[in-house]
């Protein structure tokens, strides 16, 4: 049986509200039954910790700051979710258009957002007007965001109808001229629900027939597979010639991305003893390590080269979200409403901040700046309950 999905409750989450007490105890109730008790286990500063910075410093010009692409899920290649641009309050509205249900952010290349819709859509839309260039429909569900290089959009698909989830049925990553929306090739496998990670003329993806695949952006084949043995829902990180992705029963990879061999594999704590939990939340690396939300409830950190656990944290009762890294601190958000700060070294928590409801996508940093979560991405579900 699948793994239950909040964010499949977004859509019908207002219809689902019930009294204000009624979402306190169910929430309450989801955090008792699904919540795994294990200590923290605290790390250090001296174990696989490299505290240079990872990312660039913002792109400017002697005439000031340039424009920044931002082509793929995370913004680089390691899925810190640092921007190195100006995002700055007070925010004002250029336009608006209601397109459908968002579920992941769009990819912004020369002046074009390219957005694919939960249902299906994936539109490219005009960053200064809203105009739509053009829109094409496969009828299927999606739950990714297209990475974009080269005047071409990469795109992920799932089954059809966004409704049934079977195990068996194909999914397929297409190839988009950025210009027209033509399609030019597509690679077809299992239920493809990975963002799209473009390094060095390939394509990672994992999917639902619980392979890794490293697809051959020239030949449209793919150069390698590997069996993880469980649907995989995550995306893949880059760093270090290698790249990382969790899967559905709870457990980490860490693969050669020429060769697709496997360094190593490692577990979460709830897997470990038998659990469900599992890992939908897509890797960050940086520091030397790995860092990784699990739906057991904690943010994990593991050594890049290793795969030894460096330190694991509870930040709530579910960490569905992906984490921002910057500044050596780890930003999550959780299914019972916090974004949580969590020291890079030692796992130990900074600071954590209620919002008004359970938190779905990953916070991303602008400049040192975490842009609010439920403006940036559409992520706050008021249902009290996943479905």
């Amino acid at each position: 049986m699948a793994p239950m999905r909040p964010r499949l409750a977004v859509a019908g989450a207002l219809a689902l509200l019930i009294a204000a007490g009624g979402a306190v105890a169910g929430r309450e109730l989801w955090r008792r039954a699904h919540q795994i008790h294990h200590a923290n286990v605290l790390g250090s500063s001296t174990r696989e910790f490299d505290p240079t910075p990872t990312q660039p410093a913002p792109a400017t010009t002697a005439a000031g700051p340039v424009e920044v692409p931002w082509t793929s899920y995370g913004f680089d290649e390691a899925r810190t979710h640092v921007v190195p641009a100006t995002l700055r309050p007070p925010y004002r509205t250029l336009w608006k258009r209601g397109v459908g249900i968002i579920e992941f952010p769009p990819s912004i290349v020369g002046g074009v957002l390219y957005l694919q819709l939960q249902r299906g859509p994936l539109y490219a839309l005009d960053a200064t007007t809203g105009d739509i260039r053009w829109k094409v429909d496969y009828k299927r569900c999606a739950a990714a965001q297209p990475a974009v290089l080269d005047g071409v959009v990469y795109a992920a698909y799932m089954h059809p109808g966004c409704v049934k989830h079977a195990d068996n049925v194909q999914g397929f990553m297409v190839a988009l001229d950025a210009a027209t929306g033509k399609e030019l090739w597509r690679f077809t496998a299992g239920v493809i629900e990975s963002s799209p990670l473009i390094h060095d003329g390939v394509a990672y993806v994992g999917s639902w027939d619980q392979k890794v695949y490293a697809i051959d952006l020239a030949r449209h084949t793919a150069r390698w597979s590997f069996d993880t043995g469980s649907r995989i829902s995550s995306s893949a990180a880059y760093a270090g010639g290698a790249i990382f992705i969790g899967t559905d029963d709870g457990q980490v990879y860490a693969l050669d991305a020429a060769t697709g061999k496997l360094r190593w594999s490692t577990n979460s704590f709830g897997s470990a003893i038998g659990g469900r939990e599992y890992f939908y939340a897509t890797p960050a690396v940086a520091y030397g390590r790995v860092y990784i939300g699990n739906t057991d409830g904690y943010v994990y950190a593991y050594g890049a080269r290793s795969g030894h656990l460096l330190w694991a944290t509870q930040a709530g009762t579910y960490v569905y979200t992906a984490a921002a890294v910057f500044n050596r601190a780890v930003y999550v958000g959780t299914w019972d409403g916090n974004v949580v700060a969590l020291d890079a070294a030692t796992g130990a928590i900074r600071w954590q901040t209620p919002v008004d409801g359970s938190i779905h996508g990953a916070p991303t940093i602008s400049k040192g700046r975490s842009v609010p979560l439920p403006t940036l991405r559409f992520v706050v579900s008021r249902s009290p309950t996943p479905g």
